[in-house]
């Protein structure tokens, strides 16, 4: 093994401990979750003068204004509020925690590992839909909601991962995924971009996914296999295989397993997405947004 065990100083792990609990035990309670995001970020981001000051009636300028309202979740929009299929009361929830892990992201505190970790650990045990133990979530991890991930146990996720939940993407125990990978749970339609479908992704125990790989929505990883670095998985990775390229197959099995794991002649991956679609309903009333400006036809209307 090359790892070693490391520590903060007595004095700063009393302080960070005790800020963590601090902060778990708020989120934990009935307190408003905006007003509890917003008084972390003012402080983290050591605005508190600012802010007071702003709540007294002092005059501030538009700018600042601006950035002080940011940091309360309810004045701030993200990418998927436009997602029209999405689970709403869900959404509001994961959309203000989402956006207390981005912004302490931005902070310096977010490279102070030590601190770090312990912090997005207690953090996604109030966004997931589950979050397993002693997982350990590196800085710039995005996701589409958050509370459609299932994580499991002793997870290792490295930096800039980008995990979409638009669907649902479960995570197994002891997996490794290295900085810079993709993994999807929704698919556009190649005629109509603004059309999409939404699958289950799974990623099995003890797999790993390497720097820069991709997994596209519906795709199954097995346990105890491993994804090649840049490789686009297109199709369900069996346990125990090595899968690499563009698009992935199989170039052998882990050393030892042989006699457990499937055979696969050509190293072509099987395609099952189909049965991991998950169907949704849009509401009769929705007033549509087309980012392209296209004329939308009427749902009334036949083509």
């Amino acid at each position: 093994m090359t790892k070693r065990h490391v520590s903060l100083p007595d004095t700063a792990e009393a302080g960070v401990q005790t800020f963590i609990d601090e902060v778990d035990e708020r989120l934990s309670s009935e307190e408003d979750t905006c007003e509890v995001v917003r008084d972390v970020l003012v402080d983290l981001h050591g605005d508190r003068e600012a802010w007071e000051a702003w709540q007294d009636g002092e005059r501030v300028s538009k700018a600042e204004q601006v950035r002080l309202q940011s940091y309360d979740p309810c004045n701030a929009t993200l990418e998927s509020e436009y997602y029209a299929e999405k689970d709403e009361e869900a959404f509001q929830q994961s959309k203000y925690l989402q956006w207390l892990w981005r912004q302490f992201d931005a902070t310096p505190m977010a490279d102070n590992i030590h601190f770090a970790l312990r912090f997005r650990q207690m953090l996604g045990t109030h966004l997931f839909a589950e979050c397993g133990d002693d997982c350990r979530f590196f800085k710039g991890i995005t996701f589409t909601y958050g509370h459609n991930i299932e994580i499991g146990d002793n997870v290792v996720i490295h930096d800039d991962v980008h995990l979409d939940d638009r669907g649902r993407l479960t995570i197994g125990d002891q997996v490794s995924i290295s900085d810079g990978a993709h993994v999807y749970s929704h698919d556009h339609d190649i005629v109509d971009q603004t059309s999409i479908r939404n699958y289950h992704t799974e990623i099995g125990d003890g797999a790993r996914l390497t720097y820069d790989s991709m997994v596209r929505a519906g795709c199954r990883i097995g346990a105890n296999s491993v994804v090649g670095a840049r490789a686009v998985v297109q199709g369900d990775v069996p346990d125990h295989h090595i899968v690499v390229g563009m698009p992935a197959k199989s170039v052998r099995v882990k050393p030892g397993w042989e006699s457990v794991a499937v055979d696969l002649e050509d190293g072509d991956l099987p395609n099952r997405q189909d049965e991991r679609e998950i169907e949704f309903d849009l509401p009769d009333d929705l007033n549509q947004f087309d980012e392209f400006k296209r004329d939308l036809p009427s749902p009334d209307r036949e083509d």
